[in-house]
Parts: structure tokens; C-alpha cells; sequence
């Protein structure tokens, strides 16, 4: 029987609720799911805008294998030192190259070569370089025979679906983060890539993507720039599930909450 492998995408992280669903859910759900590998964004662990090494910490001990990130990671003191520290702490590879920090992790795990490959987008966000050409350039450089996911950390679903494309069968999985929410999208591309628009968040479900729902219903009616707060009570974990063969094709994609 050819040998299949499992790697298990993660929404973005909001703040400590969505940490305390990772610690408690992810284990169990990453046993149950047999997944090889576990990537996890997690820009917004820390009270919803940034990353801390405490965060990190957090995630890496409840079986989060890689973190990526976005727009969002320099927002906490001390983020070019985390990037820096040489730990599996992604920020979009396509920042200019004078930014603290990697965007590629490339690691044995289950038995296969993975690479896993952070980018942002640039519709609606900062004009930085551009993935598809900076996709080109990492993905040249990986040893033949790597099993490449992208986190495309990006607001438009144009944008996703065109980078997805363009790297259809050289890359094996897909997938969207930023907005928060997980989308219906799932598929496999024509040359063999798993792809998903959007893995959704892993945080609080009564909110508005995260956000507590007071204060976004305040900033709405009044137009006032209230602080934004994450909101408290029942998380939820979203993703998806990428099965792999060995040739490095996309067999099977399934949304996942827990």
C-alpha cells in the first residue's frame, strides 16, 4: 500500500482562548487525524496582534510542529528576537530581505521531507514583494523530493486562488489565513495541489472573528476607533486535514473544527 502523509493546517490563533483550545484539543485531534505534521498560524496569539515567545512556547508544547505568521507578528516587543531565535517561528517569506526572520522551515517529521513555505498577500495589505515571484525563488532552492505547504496569509481570494494556481503541482498543499473565517472551498487543483481559500480561526466562538462583540458593535454604531479586545468563553479549533502520496500529489482535503 503506498504510504500517505497527514499534515494538519491551523487557522489563526486568537489570543488565550484560542491557545487553551490548542493545548487541550490539538493532541487528542492530531492523534485521532494520524497527522505527520502540524502547522499553525499563529499571528494572533497574543491578546489578538502578535506573538510572544511565552506563546510559542505554548504552542510548540501542545504538538504545533511550525508556526506561520503575517501582518500582524511585528506588533509584540521582542518579535525580530523570536524570528530570529532560530526556532520554527515563520513570518512571510516575501518581506524584504533586511526583515528579521525566515519564511521557510524545512524539517523531517513522519517520515517525509516537508518545507513549509509562509507568504503574504498584497491586495488590500502592504505592498511588499511579490509571492508569486518570491514562491519561485524558495521553492527552486528546496531538495527535490520536499513536500511543500504554503500559508498564504492573504485578505484577497482572488489573489489566493491565483497563487494557488500558479503553484499547482509544485507545491502539495494550499492554504488561506487572515480572515478568520474558514471557508467551503476545498479541492484539489489540476496538477495534484490541496487547496482551501481560508482554514478559519482557532479561537472564541461567540465573537466577531475574534474580536469581542461589545466593542465591535460600539466601533460600528459610533465610528469611534475603540481598542479592539479579544473576546472570552467557548473556542473553537479550524482547519484542514492534507492527505499526500509519495509523489507529493494532494490525495484527499477535509475542513476540520474541533
Amino acid at each position: 500500500m503506498a504510504k500517505v502523509f497527514r499534515v494538519l493546517m491551523l487557522g489563526d490563533v486568537i489570543g488565550d482562548s484560542g491557545i487553551k483550545a490548542i493545548r487541550e484539543r490539538l493532541p487528542s485531534l492530531a492523534r485521532e487525524r494520524r497527522a505527520d505534521l502540524v502547522v499553525a498560524n499563529g499571528e494572533n496569539a497574543a491578546g489578538g496582534f502578535g506573538l510572544t515567545a511565552e506563546n510559542a512556547d505554548a504552542l510548540f508544547s501542545a504538538g504545533v510542529d511550525v508556526i506561520t505568521s503575517g501582518n500582524h507578528i511585528w506588533e509584540k516587543k521582542g518579535a525580530s528576537e523570536l524570528l530570529d531565535g532560530g526556532r520554527r517561528v515563520l513570518r512571510p517569506a516575501n518581506y524584504p530581505a533586511m526583515a528579521a526572520g525566515r519564511g521557510v522551515a524545512e524539517l523531517e517529521k513522519g517520515g517525509a521531507r516537508w518545507a513549509v513555505v509562509n507568504l503574504q498577500g498584497r491586495e488590500g495589505m502592504s505592498p511588499i514583494d511579490s509571492p508569486f515571484a518570491r514562491a519561485d525563488e524558495l521553492i527552486a532552492a528546496l531538495p527535490a523530493g520536499s513536500l511543500v505547504v504554503v500559508d498564504f496569509h492573504a485578505e484577497s481570494f482572488p489573489e489566493k486562488e491565483a497563487l494557488a494556481l500558479y503553484l499547482d503541482g509544485r507545491v502539495s498543499a494550499f492554504a488561506g489565513t487572515h480572515t478568520h473565517v474558514q471557508t467551503a472551498d476545498e479541492r484539489i487543483l489540476p496538477a495534484g495541489t490541496g487547496y482551501i481559500g481560508d482554514l478559519g480561526m482557532s479561537g472564541p466562538t461567540d465573537s466577531v472573528i475574534g474580536v469581542n462583540v461589545d466593542i465591535c458593535l460600539r466601533r460600528n454604531l459610533s465610528q469611534m476607533p475603540l481598542k479592539m479586545e479579544v473576546a472570552e468563553g467557548d473556542s473553537v479549533i479550524s482547519g484542514a486535514l492534507f492527505e499526500i502520496g509519495e509523489d507529493g500529489r494532494c490525495v484527499a482535503i477535509a475542513r476540520v473544527t474541533a
